[in-house]
């Protein structure tokens, strides 16, 4: 009989600090200090809280939670907004090789995602074509928002970005959509974590808006999006959203229904949402097919071993069996054959040499 396999769709890694050329440093775009107990930007500074946010101590704790897999996607301080154009460029090619790197050294335990700047079209496609044919890589990392070449921030779906989108379905690649900035541009203090907290789950809503109201899951059929944190204001927000299209569609010409995206084969949201009454209307909208295990390790906001919350990787989807939400088969699915479907879309060839990968 098949193994059942455990693939994490919602990983991150940090660099060691060695690893990390010295413009990032001097530029003030992105370091981490050589004790490895702060990330650091110019004006900015995180606790690395966990050990296993780098490699070695990474792939010991998926060897201590039985995960046979983890999808890296970019680092959210190098999306690149506001940088200069050069800075920019060097910075987010050194996070694409470094994740490059990541998986082509060790392809049984990660599929990682590059990342490009939407700012800049052009620019964006040839990363992407360098990512995928020269690295081999198959996710396709866009925040949630961005900041254009004249100051204005910008949804990801904004109609600008369709070369993008279409080349991303030429390559029927996997993309995660996941929120970040958002204190440079919603006028609101930086207190008490609001921006985490409250603002990344709307601007996740936001994004989402725009995704179905263009009908890019349609228009672009070989492009699978995967929405960070359950899009978990999105879920509660249907209702609303309908109601709005229906009761103002002046507002709404050529625009494409709410409903038309709900259940998407195309759309994938991940099971961070760190209740099970969240996670229940998750599958109830979406349906359980498109839902997939994202632990958004090794954040404090992540799926981590914790005392004080009596919580660990997967705990919420237990949870949710256990309260009859999700029954065994659902979860066995959202922990590999969701992942693999949003990965590898209906290329079957893709979806086998993923699993030989991992399993070899």
């Amino acid at each position: 009989m098949k193994r059942k396999l455990r693939i994490n769709g919602h990983s991150h890694l940090l660099p060691y600090p060695e690893e990390i050329p010295q413009f990032m440093k001097d530029k003030g775009i992105f370091w981490v200090d050589k004790d490895r107990k702060f990330m650091l930007q110019k004006d900015w500074s995180r606790p690395v809280t966990d050990s296993s946010f780098f490699l070695d101590e990474k792939l010991e704790w998926m060897e201590r939670f039985k995960i046979d897999h983890a999808v890296v996607l970019n680092l959210s301080q190098l999306y690149g907004n506001g940088l200069r154009v050069e800075e920019m460029k060097q910075a987010l090619r050194f996070q694409n090789d470094f994740n490059a790197k990541v998986q082509h050294d060790h392809p049984s335990k990660f599929s990682c995602g590059f990342v490009v700047h939407p700012g800049f079209v052009r620019g964006a496609l040839w990363e992407m074509e360098r990512c995928v044919e020269e690295l081999g890589m198959q996710l396709l990392c866009l925040p949630t928002h961005y900041m254009d070449t004249i100051g204005t921030w910008r949804c990801i779906f904004d109609e600008e970005n369709e070369p993008i989108f279409e080349l991303a379905s030429k390559y029927n690649l996997a993309v995660e959509i996941h929120p970040y900035d958002g204190e440079k541009f919603i006028k609101l203090e930086n207190t008490s974590w609001r921006f985490h907290l409250i603002w990344m789950l709307a601007q996740c809503a936001d994004a989402y808006h725009f995704l179905t109201l263009n009908g890019y899951a349609d228009k672009f059929p070989n492009m699978r999006t995967c929405f960070a944190h359950g899009g978990q204001l999105a879920q509660i927000n249907l209702g609303r959203r309908i109601q709005g299209f229906d009761g103002r569609p002046d507002l709404f010409e050529g625009k494409v229904h709410p409903r038309k995206s709900v259940g998407h084969k195309n759309i994938f949201f991940d099971t961070l949402v760190h209740d099970t009454g969240s996670l229940q209307l998750l599958v109830k909208n979406q349906g359980s097919k498109q839902v997939i295990m994202g632990l958004d390790d090794p954040y404090p906001l992540g799926e981590m071993e914790s005392v004080q919350q009596s919580s660990y990787p997967g705990k919420i989807l237990d949870l949710a069996r256990d309260q009859g939400i999700v029954n065994q088969e659902d979860c066995d699915a959202i922990w590999e054959k969701n992942v693999i479907q949003w990965l590898c879309g209906d290329d079957e060839v893709a979806k086998k040499k993923l699993i030989d990968r991992i399993t070899s």
